[in-house]
């Protein structure tokens, strides 16, 4: 059963879960930390700010807890059991705008009004009317004086943990970026190494530029999943958690109200989900067509300017562009329309619905809450948006990153081939094929009951017109296909029971393009493999005759190529490459075509290497000139996936067959007639 994307996604996370945990144990602990500070504003606005309005006794000695007024000592009716007996009660409220002072202990709570120095309190109990004093602010400041050093500490407590806060913030946010990277760095290595085993018909079929975006483009938007959503989700869950647990403390039934927020954002995100997701499909896609289109381009520039297809090729590229500028900008409608218009009426709803809460309930005595519950609230509230805003910013990099991760884990569900790299003995080159039929696409056999043998140390080759089958018999030797009929064997050893590691360790081959890669000419020849040394490498050029070029270049050996060695003639690529067959000493050797595409005089010091290269070694030539196979042990000629003839050069000539006929076109012996 085939696993969702974001459990894959969530199994390369839990690679390095153990600096994910520390990572979130510092962001719970940020969190925690930061969401304290509206608990300590509360504490302080309700018991030492708006804390003075409470019951005063009268004591006779002096302390840190006493207030003076009039030359007696008060002291609030929470600090008494330190201060000694109360010798008489007093009030301190506030009325409008003003504290006034009472002789005697009246109601806290009710509604309060006042009429040339009467103050009258309504409570659901009873109705009190008592004389008071209204304070001056030098007095009121008297009454403040004690709590002065509890706000001063408490105020630095709370520097002090939004410091902490701030260190386990950093440790977070350094841990789970640092782990990130990591993990796309992991997937990108996994997603390379997998594209190695894959079969060569994947790469016939899909184009190379498509591949790249899904290594670099795909992968690089999973990192910003892991570097900059993820660490937002989680933040932000976290910290609404900790918000919503703090509201709970506080009012448990607006709490209950400001709960809503969560479905609605769950339903959001489920809609946006469907909608993203097939906008980003589309613009993924296109991402990739548009760099398959582009590395076509740059790789056939030469060609598209020599016959002024400019225009025909912009335009191609021109319908690509449209099509991802118009899902793109659905994708910024559905944003635009939503996401800031969405956190807004929430917000203001939840707004609402706290005044209308607190409002509706301050209308009797016994509703009214205290300032520091209020700002508390407020504070909340205010907060609690926040991770909502972010939540819904990262929607947009969310979907993106979940359909380039569905791309990416689609090419790493491709069926790749099986990797042994364990030590093989160095095989003799006998080759045998029995009755062998192979198919590229199903039953269209491009090879049909194919049956040689080639002795070790023999030279075998294969002639025929295109598509006759001649470079499909290399592919199935070298294993970049499988056979479908019959039996290859090499030393009497089917091939299908070695890995193709093991078949290619000793097997060599030449292509009719040779691919340079990035690099130096030595490089090239020793592909970087430690177990080829300089001098061998060195060796294998001279042996080919490649250094009488390599001495004129101004590095000589250590000379820098580009990509396919565009700076080098096709001959010196072609003997650069026979190099590279000649340094890894294989016991069979394939040339393909080697030696079609190069002039006259390069191809003479090929034949001289040609010599070099076939001591010891079982050689399979596909050959395109007859001039350069004639001293071959065996020739076979191919026609429609058949043998048709076989022999040696001179046999073969004496048939009088289609390799005559050949033989003869090309030395010019048949000439044209008009009908």
């Amino acid at each position: 059963m085939a696993q969702s994307t974001e459990r894959k996604l969530f199994q390369y996370a839990f690679t390095f879960k153990r600096n994910i945990m520390i990572g979130l144990i510092c962001l719970i602990a940020a969190v925690a930390l930061e969401l304290t500070g509206p608990f300590i504003a509360k504490y302080l606005i309700d018991k030492h700010i708006v804390g003075i309005e409470n019951t005063w006794h009268q004591v006779s000695g002096e302390n840190k807890w006493t207030a003076s007024y009039e030359g007696d000592f008060y002291v609030r009716d929470d600090r008494l059991n330190s201060s000694g007996d109360s010798l008489s009660e007093a009030s301190i409220l506030q009325v409008g705008r003003s504290y006034y002072f009472f002789d005697e202990s009246v109601p806290l709570t009710g509604s309060r009004t006042i009429d040339e120095g009467v103050v009258t309190i309504e409570t659901p109990d009873e109705t009190v009317k008592a004389e008071a004093e209204r304070l001056a602010v030098h007095e009121l400041y008297q009454f403040f004086k004690p709590e002065q050093p509890s706000i001063y500490w408490l105020l630095a407590f709370y520097v002090l943990i939004l410091l902490i806060a701030a260190c386990f913030q950093f440790i977070h946010t350094f841990i789970l970026q640092k782990t990130s990277n990591r993990i796309i760095r992991k997937m990108r290595d996994d997603l390379f190494a997998h594209l190695q085993r894959l079969p060569i018909s994947y790469f016939v079929n899909q184009p190379a530029g498509k591949i790249v975006a899904r290594i670099t483009n795909d992968t690089e938007a999973i990192r910003e999943l892991y570097v900059k959503v993820l660490a937002t989700f989680v933040t932000s869950i976290f910290y609404m958690a900790g918000i919503f647990a703090a509201l709970f403390l506080l009012d448990f039934k607006l709490a209950l109200i400001c709960l809503t927020v969560v479905p609605i954002i769950w339903v959001w995100m489920r809609v946006y989900k469907y909608y993203g997701g097939k906008y980003n499909t589309v613009v993924r896609s296109t991402v990739s067509d548009m760099n398959g289109n582009i590395n076509e381009a740059i790789q056939g520039m030469s060609i598209i300017q020599a016959f002024r297809q400019e225009n025909q090729v912009s335009n191609d590229f021109e319908q690509l562009n449209n099509r991802h500028f118009a899902f793109e900008r659905k994708l910024v409608k559905l944003s635009a329309l939503t996401s800031f218009n969405l956190v807004n009426v929430l917000r203001n709803i939840a707004f609402v619905a706290f005044l209308w809460y607190f409002g509706s309930g301050a209308v009797g005595a016994e509703g009214i809450v205290t300032a520091g519950v209020l700002y508390a609230f407020v504070d909340y509230l205010n907060r609690l948006f926040q991770p909502v805003t972010d939540l819904v910013n990262q929607l947009p990099q969310l979907e993106q990153a979940r359909v380039a991760a569905g791309r990416v884990f689609e090419l790493m569900n491709e069926k790749g081939n099986n990797v042994s790299d364990s030590p093989m003995k160095r095989y003799r080159g006998y080759i045998e094929f029995a009755d062998v039929s192979f198919a590229y696409n199903k039953e269209e056999y491009v090879l049909n009951d194919i049956s040689f043998k080639v002795k070790p140390g023999e030279t075998a080759a294969f002639v025929g017109h295109t598509g006759s089958g001649k470079s499909s018999i290399m592919n199935v030797l070298f294993r970049f296909y499988d056979h479908q009929k019959g039996t290859i064997t090499v030393d009497h050893q089917p091939i299908k029971e070695w890995s193709r590691q093991q078949i290619r360790s000793h097997m060599g081959i030449v292509l009719q393009d040779p691919f340079i890669f990035s690099g130096t000419i030595l490089s090239n020849v020793t592909m970087n493999d430690k177990d080829i040394s300089r001098e061998m490498a060195i060796d294998s050029l001279k042996a080919v005759g490649a250094d009488q070029f390599i001495e004129k270049l101004p590095q000589k050996f250590d000379t820098p190529v580009g990509e396919n060695g565009d700076t080098l003639s096709m001959g010196e690529r072609q003997l650069i490459s026979f190099a590279r067959a000649l340094a890894f000493d294989p016991a069979i050797l394939i040339l393909d075509e080697a030696t079609a595409n190069i002039d006259t005089e390069t191809e003479q010091l090929i034949q001289q290497a040609l010599e070099v290269i076939k001591k010891g070694r079982t050689t399979l030539v596909i050959a395109h000139r007859l001039s350069t196979i004639k001293q071959a042990d065996q020739i076979f000629v191919l026609e429609r996936g058949t043998i048709v003839e076989r022999g040696n050069h001179e046999s073969l000539i004496k048939q009088d067959g289609k390799y005559h006929q050949m033989y003869k076109m090309q030395r010019g012996a048949v000439k044209e007639h008009a009908v």
